[in-house]
């Protein structure tokens, strides 16, 4: 009986308390909204590659809950915008353009999210790049209010390979055939990609390219890129240079190294500031074995897997002549030879998931005026800033001998911030040569794990004029800014050589010379 009664005067407190709110009771939107921001502007985007998501949060600063009865873009479903209210995408033709009777709680907020994937070709043309506007509509009448909505859009050339359907009626992608082990056959690969026509193989400044997947260069071919091109590449994208192929990337100086108007900068193709500098946003330029005469002058490196990937022709140094290049934010390595030759000078490589510069089972490397520094803190890493050896280990185990002909640094700082940035890992069955002049290198090595003779800094076979653990005080390395200043431990601790009587600015290398890519200078406080 007790429990009958508790149950009947539950029942009645709740109808009456419910009879009394108002909660469920939702007042016509009075055109009193207010947002978080009055224009959202959705950061550059290529033609018809979709956008970052953005957001706007609505707020209802009233005591009444309220409906706004219409919400829309001002373009209704010719906008190229996308919209997402709190959860909802809207049914039907109007799905993401248009939506009824929204509801906000008093004293509350709700989100709207949008995207954009917008057809350049739609547009008019100024430059190669177009500025797209829409709005988002609050109700209509007196009460109307708008937000409006605005996207830089930028004209590419896009390359890409092409797709089919294979037997089963599903669609693969084009993957590339060339010559891989040097037979004079061409092999099939797994590689999504293409060959580039000989109608591609200028990259100019007009327009800048967008690569989907692998662009090739194919066998008596060369890619010449002019100053002041932009290459973009998509996830899992990059180049490849194949046996007999050349890349011939000469920038120029710029005369605004903020602009950095002249250099070539290869990059992903996401252009929001958000992703200015995430690693590992696309695959690598791949210098296949075989490959020839590859020029790299005034270009920059970002946000790749492994910067550069070099393999092979180890003899002479016409396999790669990097100079006056920087290679930031690589997820793996900035610089990875395999039993190659590389010749570097005014060379920066910074912030590398595993080593800057790895020249792995022997080859031949010579570095002149160069800053190879890891001040990678985006997890944790193996590897110091340079790595060497003349050996590989093959899936079964057995060890595979090469000789590590030559690997000179000249005039070089080597540091990070990790105990140890150099690692010399020498199988004593194969030659492993190497020499330090005149740099500065980071080694801190406090339980003597490494004593063996490579590491022997007093060792004039190994090292000559070498300063150890001395900071160079860079202006902000975890920035990607490694200019030195005056009096710094590297300022004036060098030697002629090398080909290039001006740093990587074009400042005049003074004499004696300053270490590193970069002449000292006064740091603007």
């Amino acid at each position: 009986m007790k429990k009958n009664l508790y149950f009947v005067f539950t029942t009645a407190i709740l109808i009456f308390w419910s009879s009394c709110r108002k909660d469920f009771e939702f007042d016509l939107s009075s055109g009193n909204l207010e947002f978080s921001k009055d224009t959202v502007y959705l950061d550059t985007v290529f033609s018809n590659i979709g956008s970052s998501t953005y957001n706007l949060k609505v707020f209802n600063t009233s005591d009444n809950d309220i409906v706004i009865p219409t919400l829309r873009l001002s373009q209704g479903q010719n906008s190229m915008y996308r919209l997402n209210v709190d959860g909802q995408t809207g049914v039907g033709t109007t799905s993401g353009r248009e939506f009824q009777n929204i509801e906000i709680l008093a004293k509350d907020s709700m989100y709207i999210f949008i995207e954009t994937t917008i057809d350049i070709q739609q547009l008019v043309e100024n430059n190669n790049q177009f500025l797209y506007t829409d709005a988002i509509e609050f109700d209509s009448g007196s009460n109307l209010q708008k937000v409006e909505l605005v996207t830089l859009v930028k004209d590419a050339v896009f390359i890409y390979p092409q797709r089919f359907i294979n037997e089963e009626g599903a669609y693969i992608k084009e993957t590339l055939s060339f010559d891989i082990d040097g037979d004079g056959i061409d092999d099939e690969t797994a590689i999504e990609g293409r060959f580039l026509t000989q109608s591609e193989l200028t990259f100019t400044n007009e327009k800048p390219y967008v690569i989907y997947g692998y662009a090739a260069v194919g066998d008596a071919q060369t890619l010449h890129i002019e100053p002041g091109a932009r290459i973009h590449f998509h996830s899992k994208s990059g180049l490849l240079v194949a046996t007999g192929g050349s890349i011939n990337a000469q920038g120029a100086l710029s005369a605004n190294s903020d602009l950095m108007e002249g250099e070539i900068i290869f990059e992903g193709d996401r252009l929001e500031p958000g992703f200015a500098d995430i690693p590992g946003q696309w695959e690598t330029i791949w210098l296949f074995n075989g490959s020839i005469n590859n020029i790299f002058k005034h270009v920059t490196i970002k946000n790749s897997t492994v910067g550069i990937l070099c393999e092979g022709n180890q003899e002479d140094f016409s396999k790669l002549n990097i100079t006056n290049t920087q290679i930031y934010n690589s997820s793996n390595f900035g610089i990875l030879g395999r039993a190659t030759s590389i010749f570097g000078e005014n060379l920066v490589i910074n912030s590398s998931g595993q080593s800057s510069f790895a020249g792995t089972y022997g080859g031949r490397y010579n570095f002149v005026h160069s800053t190879i520094t890891n001040y990678w803190n985006k997890s944790f890493r193996q590897f110091p800033a340079i790595l060497l050896n003349n050996y590989i280990i093959n899936e079964d185990n057995s060890v595979q001998l090469n000789a590590l002909e030559t690997a000179d640094f000249t005039n070089t700082i080597i540091f990070g911030n990790d105990n140890l940035e150099l690692l010399l890992d020498n199988n004593n069955d194969a030659t492993f040569n190497f020499k330090f002049t005149n740099c500065l290198i980071k080694f801190s090595d406090p339980n003597n794990n490494f004593n063996t003779e490579e590491y022997d800094f007093d060792n004039t076979n190994y090292y000559e004029n070498i300063r150890v653990n001395e900071d160079p005080e860079f202006l902000d390395p975890f920035q990607n800014k490694l200019q030195i200043p005056n009096l710094s431990p590297s300022d004036g601790a060098g030697i002629i050589s090398g080909n290039l009587f001006l740093d990587i600015l074009g400042t005049t290398r003074s004499d004696p010379p300053d270490l590193g890519a970069y002449e000292s200078t006064v740091f603007d406080n």
